[in-house]
Parts: structure tokens; sequence; C-alpha cells
């Protein structure tokens, strides 16, 4: 990579640009090596035709006229040559991250901005003392919620070799290591790079839910477990510093998957998904606290006599040996006199045991293990132990609070749709989904309250539920509380749907029962107990025996639902047997908010805009009837599905629907961007949990003119909306999109369990929306995520455009919201978007010149409400990033204009053809990253 075709670099970020080049330079080398200097030199030609292309302003018909008429391979293998090439952009800005975070730490002038230790000072700055932070301390709840989306499903052996890259150039960040060193460095990066070349990025094999499993397993159990521990002791550290406190902390972070559970449009999720998930999750973290058992039996060498051991720990270790003989019996003798290391190796034994089910000597909960580990770690802190091994078993402690014997919480989710079916079957009622929602909530009340029981029937959706809810009561005592997450209602649209699932949940024996788990949740929960308080209005046993022990969510996904959403709410809220069941669970009511079909419906604004009301007047609702509210976040990784940083997020929304509490998905190349790498794992925990605190302890102040600008952001939603639906609902608009765009492809692909349809494919309605964003994404137009705005933007500004201007500063909802479309249209490339739609033959001028048209309108309307000339002018290092990767995307792109039209031609059968599109899909996706 010469210097001079580089786009510029920011001052600080030298590293990075050499670690782009030196990368660069050995994909080069790669290249050649692996399909010889010919190769090289024609992936060379085009790179630098694409340089010129952007940097002189040409068409690009010659780039294109460059690429056309490839054979199979050849295509293949050049669209691979750039992905490499960009891969190794992704990976050095990865790096340079890591680099940037212990520059910080290093100079200790001034913390990381958003960082723990940056937030509690701005905190502190704001009033905040320490009694107030550690209240809100107590109450936070973050977890992420991993979704099987994956738009950028890199296989696994792929996923460790750029580890390795990583890890190479993280050792040279030390100044002192050799040439020899840095040449061994080079040597096992270029093996990574050779290793990956001969690699498929993805199998053409559909994968299964297990497969999708182990893809979310490697995050979990791998980069999180890791950091888990170190998360809290960046916290403790912040806390001495800032304030000068050291308290026990309590359990901030949990995390939950969707993988087995989600039922939604997937025939191939249900009872035994839900099982085998549960089943591998606890076997995965169970191995993990075996390894970290062995460790810190090698560590805590202790004799007895040297230090002294409590009395409660020696008699642990007498019952131990006689429980475990053979375990017992095979330590060495030279450890005997070692009592922290004997009962180690004991618990491993019972660890063991754990592993086989129903084992009778195996522990039967985490706060058992929890126990040990607290023996060990008081003994050692009582006996000048601190420095001696507490901290390694402290960190294992951390783990094991926050993974328990589950991993992570399991949710369920299926669409309302499905339980009207079966309630059809099991009520005997063919016209039960033709009633009306007050009609069947009056049936509804007995089945869900227990009075009446539903009888089985011979139906196969009837029978599959009533399996559904089997297997969650019979895991529930096998795994403990913390292993079932939520259940989601999709399409949730009435108090009826919500009691439905209550009815099903009683036909399939989900009631409450006493947990055979002993002292479930003490140990858990010990760090927050002295902050926790009692329920205010404590059930009876009965009450209790007679509850389903489910939290139940509605999902609110389209612009109309999120809009009917408050009286939805206010009818389940006014049933008085949801009452009742909501009153065991606390009186808590979790809402998850749909932000991908949301945006499918009414485009990026309608969306947006749906989504912020829905909020505030939920919260109105949950408030008068005396209830907490919490929030899921169903975010994608696109801005078109509520993609977006956390902290500008958090902070533009609505005052008081955080409260310390943030549960989020995170799908797709989203959790490999954020949890891939250690280092970066950590640092996304922090900036999540720093956005979480600041907007719960000092949210947006209360604004004045703010109910002004949201009659004015109603009318720009419904503006913005209007022209959205007039593109998609336009004559000719679905064959547009299916010839405009490579969905075909995409359909074709091995991305996920389930299917891209819902239905038949009737219209927009019944894509998914993941597919939906990814395609319109590839073809570079993004239009999901700005069209319709330009059109809003341009008649409110006829009415007054001062006031646009005054919201675009001065209200953090709307500014978050330009930044995030600026993005898009940063990312945007309208002429190669022209040549994907000329593949729509004569449709193209009808839709296309729409397109551009109103692309142009939001341009101008997004930089002038900025007051900038160019897109992200206030962004450099996201301009840089972008710009760093066109040349490497622009010739996949075109040339899968190219190798689309040929498929098709051949009535798409030619598989040659379409394993060059599939890498140009993939190479585009992760070039762009944030695509689905």
């Amino acid at each position: 990579m010469e210097a001079s075709r580089d786009p510029e670099f920011l001052p600080q970020d030298g590293p990075l640009r050499e670690d782009v080049h030196r990368l660069g330079a050995m994909v080069g080398r790669m290249l050649a090596e692996q399909g010889g200097e010919g190769f090289y030199q024609r992936v060379e030609q085009v790179r630098t035709a694409s340089i010129r292309r952007r940097r002189e302003g040409r068409a690009v018909d010659d780039l294109a006229e460059s690429l056309a008429g490839l054979d199979a391979a050849a295509a293949e293998s050049l669209a691979r040559a750039f992905a490499a090439y960009f891969q190794a952009v992704n990976t050095a800005e990865r790096v340079h991250r890591i680099r940037r975070r212990r520059d910080y730490q290093r100079e200790g002038s001034k913390p990381q901005p958003e960082s723990l230790l940056d937030v509690m000072q701005r905190l502190k700055e704001q009033g905040v003392g320490a009694d107030e932070l550690l209240e809100w301390l107590y109450k936070l709840k973050v977890e992420p919620v991993f979704t099987a989306h994956p738009t950028e499903a890199i296989r696994r052996s792929l996923l460790e070799k750029e580890q390795a890259i990583v890890r190479a150039l993280v050792d040279d960040f030390d100044p002192t290591r050799t040439p020899q060193e840095r040449k061994e460095d080079d040597d096992r990066i270029f093996m990574a790079l050779s290793a990956g070349w001969q690699t498929a990025e993805a199998s053409p094999i559909r994968p299964s839910v297990q497969d999708e499993h182990h893809h979310v397993g490697f995050y979990l159990a791998n980069p999180i477990y890791r950091i888990v521990p170190a998360f809290y002791e960046v916290l403790a550290d912040a806390l001495q510093e800032v304030y000068g406190v050291a308290v026990p902390l309590p359990r901030l972070l949990s995390f939950a998957t969707w993988v087995g559970g989600d039922m939604d449009g997937n025939p191939n999720v249900g009872a035994e998904t839900i099982a085998n998930s549960l089943a591998t999750q606890r076997a995965h973290v169970l191995e993990h606290y075996i390894a970290d058992i062995d460790g810190l039996a090698r560590l805590l060498s202790q004799t007895d006599d040297r230090v002294d051991f409590a009395p409660a720990l020696l008699q642990r270790l007498e019952l131990y040996r006689e429980q475990f003989p053979r375990a017992a019996a095979a330590i060495r003798p030279r450890h005997a006199d070692m009592p922290y290391r004997c009962l180690l190796t004991l618990m491993r034994a019972r660890l063991e045991a754990t592993l086989e089910e129903g084992h009778a000597e195996g522990y039967a909960s985490a706060e058992e293990l929890l126990d040990d580990l607290l023996l060990i770690v008081h003994g050692l802190i009582d006996h000048r132990g601190l420095n001696a091994g507490a901290y390694a078993v402290r960190r294992l402690i951390w783990r094991v609070r926050t993974f328990g014997f589950h991993l992570a919480r399991l949710d369920v989710r299926q669409d309302s749709r499905v339980h009207d079916d079966a309630l059809s079957a099991l009520l005997q009622d063919d016209s039960w989904t033709q009633r009306a929602p007050a009609k069947r909530v009056v049936v509804l009340r007995r089945y869900a309250s227990g009075e009446k029981s539903l009888e089985r029937v011979d139906d196969a959706q009837a029978e599959s539920l009533r399996a559904v809810f089997a297997t969650l009561h019979e895991s529930r005592g096998r795994y403990g509380k913390d292993a079932i997450g939520l259940y989601i209602i999709s399409m949730a649209r009435s108090a009826a749907d919500v009691l439905a699932v209550l009815a099903l949940a009683r036909h399939g024996g989900f009631v409450f029962a006493p947990s055979p788990l002993r002292g479930e949740g003490a140990a858990l929960q010990e760090a927050s107990a002295p902050h926790s308080s009692p329920s205010p209005n404590p059930l009876t046993e009965g009450e209790r025996a007679n509850s389903v022990p489910l939290d139940i969510a509605p999902l609110f996904e389209t612009v109309d639902d999120l809009k009917n959403a408050p009286d939805t709410l206010r009818a389940l809220l006014d049933d008085p047997v949801y009452r009742a069941h909501l009153r065991a669970r606390d009186d808590r009511q979790w809402v998850m908010l749909g932000y991908s079909d949301s945006g499918k419906d009414g485009g990026t604004l309608a969306s947006r805009w749906g989504l912020q009301r829905a909020q505030v007047e939920l919260l109105e609702v949950a408030q008068q009837a005396g209830i907490r509210l919490a929030f899921f976040h169903g975010r994608g990784g696109s801005a078109s599905r509520g993609g977006a940083r956390i902290t500008p997020a958090l902070m533009s929304s609505p005052r008081g629907s955080v409260a310390g509490v943030l549960r989020v998905t995170e799908q797709g190349e989203v959790i490999h961007r954020k949890y891939g790498i250690r280092a970066l794992a950590l640092r996304n925990l922090e900036q999540t949990v720093s956005a979480v605190l600041r907007a719960s302890l000092r949210p947006r102040e209360d604004e004045p003119r703010e109910a002004e600008w949201r009659e004015q952001m109603s009318a720009l939603a419904s503006d913005s909306r209007r022209a959205y639906r007039e593109l998609v609902d336009r004559e000719g608009f679905v064959d547009y999109f299916r010839a405009a765009t490579p969905i075909d492809v995409i359909e074709q692909m091995a991305l996920g369990s389930r299917p891209s349809r819902r239905r038949s494919m009737r219209g927009v309605q019944d894509l998914r929306a993941i597919p939906w964003v990814f395609a319109w994404t590839q073809c570079r137009s993004i239009i999901t995520g700005w069209y319709g705005l330009g059109t809003a933007l341009e008649q409110a500004a006829t009415h007054g455009e001062a006031a646009l201007v005054e919201m675009a500063r001065e209200w953090s909802f709307f500014a978050n919201l330009l930044d995030d479309v600026e993005m898009v249209l940063a990312k945007c490339d309208l002429d190669i978007a022209e040549a994907f739609s000329k593949l729509s033959g004569p449709l193209h001028e009808s839709f296309f010149t729409l397109i551009r048209e109103e692309f142009e309108r939001t341009r101008h309307w997004v930089l002038r409400l900025k007051n900038s000339q160019e897109l992200l002018r206030d962004d450099p290092r996201l301009s840089l990033s972008i710009r760093l990767r066109n040349p490497y995307v622009d010739p996949m792109s075109l040339l899968q204009v190219d190798l689309l039209q040929r498929w098709r031609a051949t009535d798409r059968s030619d598989d040659s053809l379409l394993h060059a599109l599939v890498a140009c899909v993939n190479g585009v996706a992760q070039g762009l990253q944030n695509t689905g």
C-alpha cells in the first residue's frame, strides 16, 4: 500500500497508519503467494482504479467495465482478495482502540472518555454524592441479549485466527521487543492470514440451531467470561479513586440469549432446542469453572506449617474427603499439607459430578459452589492472604455470580398468532382468531387464573406449545430461576395476547413450585442484600403456589402498534387476573420495543419518533397503575434497525426510561465488533454501564420547549412516513426491490436457521427486517436509513426553518437522529446503487429517480441543519474509516452487479456464479460493518 494513495490519517493515529500499511503489505504478499504474481497485480490494478475513481470523481462505468465478464472463479478470488484487505483494516482499527485505551491509562492525566472513571468524575462534578451513587449501583441491571441474527456469520476458526493477529499486534506495543521477536510476530500474522485465505468464510450448509448456539457461545464463554472480573475491578478502582469508598459491589451484569428459544417464524426451534441449549450452556460454564478451579489449586499452595486455616474450611475439607473418597485418594501425599489445594481438588470432583445429570453428590446450585469459594477467600483474607491468592479467587466468584450454572438466561419468543391458532384448537372454537380482543379476554381470564384448565387435544401446534411450557417448567427446577429469561410475544396488540400466554403456560404445567435448589439466590444476591427492600405487597403462600413464574413481555413492533401500545398496556394493567400475576412478579412489567419492523414499516424517522413517544406514554401508564416498567430494546446492528452509539442513545432517551435498567439485543456483526476481543469487550461493557449510570442519575434536564418540539416531530414523522410508504406501496415496488438488490442471493445464503420470509412474499410486510435492511445496504443506497426524512424536513422548513435548526442544535433526540442519518448517507454510493437499479430494467427510471432525488434532498437538509458543507465533518475518525474501506468495497459491489445479471440469466441455476456472489455479499457486509 503506497502512502501517497492512502486517506489522510489523524495526527494521533500514526500507529494505526503503520498497522494498516504493515497488514496491507502482508495481505499483498499472501495474495501473490497463494494466487500468483499475476493475480496480485490484477488486484492492485483494480484497487488503484477504484482509488482513482474516488479521488478524481470519475464515473463508475470505467471501473465496472474492467470487472465485467470475469469467470466465476476469478470473480470469487478477486472479491475475497478485497475482503482480505479491509479485514486487515478492521483488525488494525480494533487494535488501535486497544492502543488508545492503554495510552489513556499510561498517561494518567485524564480518564478515557466514557470510561467508568470518567463518568464518575462527571457525576461527582454534577453533585452526585457517594450515597446516591451507591444507591443507584445497587439498582443497576445491564443485560446484553445475544440473538441468532448472523448477517456476518464468520466461522469460529476464522475468529480465532483474527485473535491471533490481534495478539501479535498488541505484543508489538512493547517498544523493547527485539527485531527477532518482531519477525516472529510477523510470521504469526502471515500464517494466520494464509490459513484464513485457505478457509471458506462460511459453511455452505445452513446453520442449525446448535451451530448458532456454538457461535454465540464462542463470545459468552471466551472473551466475556474472561473479562467480567476485570470489569468489577475497574468499577471498584473508579469508586475508590473518585469517592474514596470500598464496598462490596452488587452484581450489575448478566447475559441472555435467544438461541434455541426464538420460535418466531422458525420451525426448527421448540421444546427440544430449549432443553438442549440450556443443557449445553450448563456444560460449557461448568467446564470453565473446572479449568479455573485447576488454576486456583496450582496457585494456592499454602501449607499448614506457614499459615493458619479457618476451622470451617478444614471441616469442609474433611466432609469432602468422605464424599469423594476416590478423588481424595488421588491427592498426592506431598500435597497433604496444602488445605486450599486439597479442598479445590475435591471441589473439582464435585463439579465433575455436577456435569453428570442427577448425580447426588454434585452441586445442587451455583450458590453451593459460591459458598465453598467464599470460605476460601475469607480464609485467605483472614490469614494474610489478600495478596497471596484472594484476588484470583474473587475473579472466579464474580464469574459464578454472573453466569451461575446457566451461563446466560434463555429468552423464548413466539408470534401471538401462533398462540391464537393453538387456543382455537384447544377451545375447539374455529372462530377464535376472529373474535374481538375484549371477548377473548373474558374467556381467557378463567384459564389464565387457573380457575379452569385447558384439555389436551390432538393438534400439533397446541401440543408443541404445551411441550415448550412443560420444558420451561422442568428447566427452571433443574437449572434455577435465573436460567429462564423473558417470554416475548411478537405482534402483541391486546391484553388478550398476554393472557393467552398465561393460559398456555398453565396448560403446560408451568406454575410455581418451590425450587429444589438449596438457598436459591442467597449467595448471588449477597452483595446487594443491604440495599434490597421487601415487596410492598407480599404474597401469601397460596397465591405464590398458584402463580406462573414467568415474565411476559409484549413486543410492540410496527409504527401503529407502538402508537397503540399505551392503550394495550393500560387494558392489561386494568385486568384483575393479570394484576395478580404481576404482583407475583414484584410488580414489574417488561415491554419490548421493536426497532426493526417499525423501521421497515414506516421508515427511520417515523420509527424513531414512534419509539420515543411510546416510551413516554408507556411510562405514564405504568406510573398511574403503580407498577415499575422496564424496557427491552430490540436493536439491530444498522441505524435502520436501531443500531446506535450507546451513550448518545441513552442520553437522548425519555427521562425515566432507563432508571438503572438496560436490556438490549446484540445481533449479527455487532456481537463480533463489541465482544470479539477481550480488551474491546471490557471497553464496551464500561461504556454501556457508564451510559446507564449517567442516564439514570443525571438524565437530560427538563426542557420547556420540548412540548412544542414533540408536536413538530409528530408532524415530521407523519410526513416522513407518508413519503416512505408512497415509495414502498408504489405499484411494482416489490418487483423492483427483488431486481435492484441482491435479495435473491441473500435468500440463498446460509445466514441462519430460520427462513428469510414469514409467509409468501405478497409485499414488504412479509419480508423479515434483517434481509430487508441487508439487501438495501448491499446495493449501497441504504434507503432504509434515510428515505422520507428529506421530504419531511423540506415541508417543515416552509413553516419555519429556524425551529428545525433550534431542534437540531438543542434537542438531543433530534440531534442524535441526524447524526445517525448522516453516518448512513456517508456510507451510501448512489452511482453504484444506480448500477444495481438498472438491473430492474423498465422499473429503473420510475423508482431510482425518486431515490436519487430523495437522497439529495435528505443530504441537503441534514447538512443545512448541522451547518456543514460535508458529511461527517465533525466525526473525522468515522470519515477516515469509511474512506479506508471504499477502494475495496466498491469493486466488490460492481462485481456483484455483473454477477447478478449473469446468474439471473441462467435462471439462478449456475452454482459457481452463486458462490462468487456470496463472496461479494460477505465481503461488502464486512466492509460496511453495521449492515443488518
